[in-house]
């Protein structure tokens, strides 16, 4: 199973709905999926779930979210548990997020440095959220792991991508996206070489400790604005800085690559706002790119439906390919 992480330290990119529609469209393509939630806010699980099927989840005990699959490591009575697996159609189970996961921060911030002496207890505390994800996808028959994680760069989210092999950068054409990809570049790829230093120090191998790749597959450009088939000129000045900024923080490599968005290998896509098609959708819970006119999404709506559809079809179909091709047990893996 390939497990991919969707980070950017910048909020407000439309991450949780991206994961959202790539689930989905896997769903389409006959891959089997698990998407975890392990963003605090829980936000994708709320675009999957009704709120009475939440209040149903969060008045349980133990709760059946990652939190409740986790708790018992956390807690010191017991390893992680299997992970309840909501069941979103045939092909896409969600690990439903949990405001109770912010609580877990001390313990991971704790254990990151004990790791280094070798305790046993820390290399669980810390490969928990990993563990989880992989028994859920053992048990669902999962192909691919979707991660949605907040956008900060503290302990929870730094387990949280340690269990991921690749990660997607969601940035949206604006300063603020440039600096969280600047910010977390260099971040992330102390945290996989700091991981792969107490890796080696980890004094039982059956655990089952992730790699922690977190290897570049790539960016994506949301929500920008379109004027005649080119994005709108507010947004245009950003667009132009994204490869240069993506090769220098992300990828760590000189600045020698294609000037242009449009050719630059490392973009995965640039997504367009489809119109009015994301409040139509939030309505009736379901992607954007399945919507009919039952659904309200009449004339030109239609037309954005098939454009939505189109694009997000080439996008995951791009990301599963790289998948593939960037596989960490390759001879030369990207750097970060």
């Amino acid at each position: 199973m390939k497990t991919i992480g969707f980070f950017n330290n910048k909020g407000g990119v439309g991450k949780t709905s991206l994961v959202y529609h790539i689930a989905h469209m896997m769903d389409q393509l006959g891959t089997r999926v698990i998407a975890a939630d392990l963003d605090p806010q829980a936000n994708l699980t709320s675009l999957f779930l009704t709120e009475d099927r939440l209040d149903t989840l969060f008045e349980m005990s133990p709760r059946p979210t990652l939190y409740g699959a986790v708790s018992p490591q956390f807690r010191g009575v017991g390893d992680v548990r299997l992970p309840v697996i909501e069941l979103i159609g045939d092909r896409i189970g969600l690990l439903a997020g949990d405001l109770e996961l912010s609580r877990l921060e001390d313990d991971l911030s704790y254990a990151w440095p004990k790791c280094q002496d070798g305790d046993e207890r820390s290399f669980r505390v810390i490969s928990a959220f990993a563990r989880a994800i992989e028994m859920a996808g053992a048990e669902f028959s999962a192909e691919v792991a979707l991660v949605d994680v907040g956008p900060n760069l503290g302990p929870l989210n730094r387990a949280a991508l340690l269990a991921c092999d690749f990660v997607v950068v969601p940035l949206g054409a604006d300063l603020l996206s440039l600096q969280g990809l600047r910010n977390m570049g260099p971040t992330v790829r102390g945290w996989r070489e700091a991981w792969h230093d107490r890796k080696a120090k980890s004094p039982d191998a059956s655990i089952g400790l992730p790699e922690g790749g977190m290897w570049p597959l790539g960016y994506i450009v949301m929500r920008h604005s379109v004027t005649a088939g080119r994005p709108a000129r507010a947004y245009s000045r950003w667009i132009a800085r994204v490869p240069d900024e993506y090769r220098k923080y992300v990828l760590n490599t000189p600045n020698d690559g294609p000037e242009d968005v449009s050719s630059d290998p490392n973009c995965l896509a640039q997504l367009k706002d489809y119109r009015s098609l994301m409040p139509m959708a939030q309505e009736v819970r379901k992607p954007m790119f399945l919507l009919r006119p039952a659904d309200g999404a009449f004339g030109g709506h239609q037309a954005a439906v098939k454009t939505c559809y189109t694009d997000f079809k080439a996008l995951t179909l791009t990301i599963m390919d790289r998948c593939q091709a960037d596989d960490p047990a390759s001879p030369a893996p990207p750097t970060m």
